[in-house]
């Protein structure tokens, strides 16, 4: 099923690098006055860490007051203290699969800052193992848990930031899907279908929403080294998930860097750049922008070499 990123990784795997990674970024916090997103209140599921983390950051450094909604306690109370507390971030205990703590962490903000501005259903799981397996032997328990999380938790997080929404006539919506949503092959089943289906949802949701004053835009990342990533590409290594001496995390930098790379010019995805996106889409320089999944994939998605010898 994914014949063309084993023969990528099975170079990856034998082999040292090149060029040394950038360094993990800083936690800033803002002034409550300054920034593209001054004066909003956001909700972020999957918060604590990866992608929905680093969007915390951006934006508190942009002026939102925050409530980060995970399942990790302890890492969800430590980014809410990094970010400046609980009058820039909150953390609020949010399992996506159940609507009734979706629709308490909506309530939380309102009761906390009077208003909801911007939801980014961004939590998100891959499912049993990365590389799945031929489609006939689907685990069908995994894709139901993969889809509730996915899909479902996203569909309930719309649904409930429109009614904290709609009576105000503003707002925006923000939703994680994948490039695997976009190109089939390069992720389980399970995954690439939920991401799929979460484009589908904002489409649908944002054709209903936009005469009502709020926005419904999907954000597809590419291949990133958050913890969640680095997982998947372990299992495609065939290396131990801990316990990785130099050499092992040396492979799985080039992946990342190197191998998955599209940009030229040293130029690498981090979750900041998810998140920087995330920023626009939720501020008013985006404020006509509905219906839409952004692309941060440098490229890949654009097109696919032929299969062809070059003489």
């Amino acid at each position: 099923m994914f014949r063309a990123m084993r023969l990528l990784l099975s170079a990856a795997k034998s082999g040292a690098a090149g060029r040394a990674s950038s360094g993990s970024s800083r936690l800033l916090s803002a002034s409550p006055g300054s920034g593209r997103l001054a004066g909003k209140v956001a909700i972020i599921t999957g918060a604590a860490s990866g992608i929905g983390k680093a969007t915390a950051a951006e934006f508190v450094k942009n002026g939102a007051k925050v409530i980060i909604a995970d399942l990790q306690d302890d890492l969800g109370h430590a980014v809410a203290a990094e970010l400046g507390g609980p009058d820039m971030a909150f953390y609020a205990r949010c399992d996506v699969t159940n609507e009734a703590q979706v629709a308490a962490a909506v309530d939380l903000a309102v009761a906390r800052h009077g208003h909801l501005d911007v939801m980014f259903n961004n939590a998100g799981i891959i499912g049993g193992t990365y590389m799945g397996g031929p489609i006939e032997s689907m685990d069908m328990a995994d894709f139901d848990r993969v889809m509730a999380v996915n899909l479902r938790g996203v569909a309930t997080g719309i649904k409930h930031a429109a009614r904290a929404m709609v009576p105000r006539s503003q707002g925006c919506i923000l939703c994680t899907a994948s490039t695997a949503g976009v190109l089939g092959g390069s992720a389980p089943h399970a995954y690439s279908v939920s991401k799929t289906a979460v484009v589908g949802m904002v489409r649908s949701a944002a054709a209903e929403l936009a005469a009502r004053g709020v926005r419904v835009n999907a954000i597809s990342p590419y291949g990133i080294a958050t913890s969640m990533g680095t997982r998947a590409v372990r299992e495609m290594l065939g290396l131990p998930l801990v316990g990785a001496g130099a050499g092992d995390e040396e492979a799985v930098r080039r992946v990342f860097e190197e191998d998955f790379n599209e940009m030229g010019g040293g130029v690498v995805l981090r979750a900041e750049d998810v998140a920087r996106a995330a920023v626009f889409l939720a501020s008013d320089d985006a404020r006509y922008i509905t219906g839409h999944n952004l692309m941060v994939d440098g490229g890949f998605s654009v097109g696919k070499p032929l299969n062809v010898p070059v003489h």
